[in-house]
């Protein structure tokens, strides 16, 4: 019983948090506050969370739907990779984008916080691309050199720019993703034709070990180079 009133006053904090962040801010709800609405006491608040930090990181791992995802693993790297980046939890959906601004703002101030929050709800689509990616190697569907890394920037940027920058939810999230995802296959999957060279796929130029990381290794425009125009031409 003793543990059924713990889990039941745990979630009643994370519930008045999400109310309180959602609407007023970070910085404008105190623990005093998050106290009063959810009915538990704030010494039995710091039993469950050290400070509020790191209330709030669980707080948007449970908006975020974090601990939930699903398996991503239905024998299609194309189709699964997709499904990875188009991934949007039902529960909480109006809440959770009512709390992005509030996190954004606060974690320009904070640090620390930033950097906790970014790692740990990017870490787990990050997983999961890698896994993917590497399938996708093995099987011949990408290049053995590819490098993982800036290919994980190349799948998750333009769904962060499309969310952060243009300051609007994506009103099909399967869209967007499906088109991020065509883009990279028709630029690197061994299917297609593609580039002598590329930033992902270049030998390390002479001199430079061969373990070199693709990223950094000098890359070669494979677009003519144009005449510059001059005026009276």
């Amino acid at each position: 019983m003793a543990r059924t009133r713990s889990l039941s006053a745990h979630q009643k904090v994370l519930d008045a948090a999400l109310e309180l962040v959602a609407e007023m801010g970070v910085e404008a709800t105190s623990m005093d506050a998050i106290a009063r609405k959810s009915g538990v006491s704030k010494a039995t608040i710091y039993k469950h969370w050290a400070d509020k930090d790191a209330l709030l990181l669980e707080m948007m791992a449970m908006a975020a739907g974090l601990h939930t995802r699903p398996k991503f693993d239905s024998g299609d790297v194309r189709a699964d990779m997709i499904a990875v980046l188009a991934y949007r939890p039902k529960e909480n959906a109006d809440v959770r984008e009512r709390l992005l601004p509030h996190f954004i703002a606060y974690s320009v101030k904070n640090h620390q916080f930033g950097h906790a929050w970014r790692a740990m709800s990017m870490e787990p689509p990050r997983k999961e691309l890698r896994h993917l990616l590497a399938i996708a190697i093995q099987n011949g569907e990408l290049p053995a050199m590819l490098d993982v890394d800036l290919s994980l920037a190349l799948l998750i940027g333009p769904v962060i720019y499309w969310h952060v920058f243009l300051k609007r939810d994506v009103a099909d999230p399967q869209a967007l993703a499906e088109g991020v995802v065509d883009a990279f296959w028709r630029a690197f999957s061994t299917s297609f034709p593609a580039p002598s060279e590329t930033a992902l796929t270049r030998p390390a130029p002479a001199g430079m070990p061969p373990e070199a990381p693709a990223r950094i290794r000098t890359v070669q425009s494979s677009v003519p180079r144009r005449t510059p125009h001059r005026p009276g031409q």
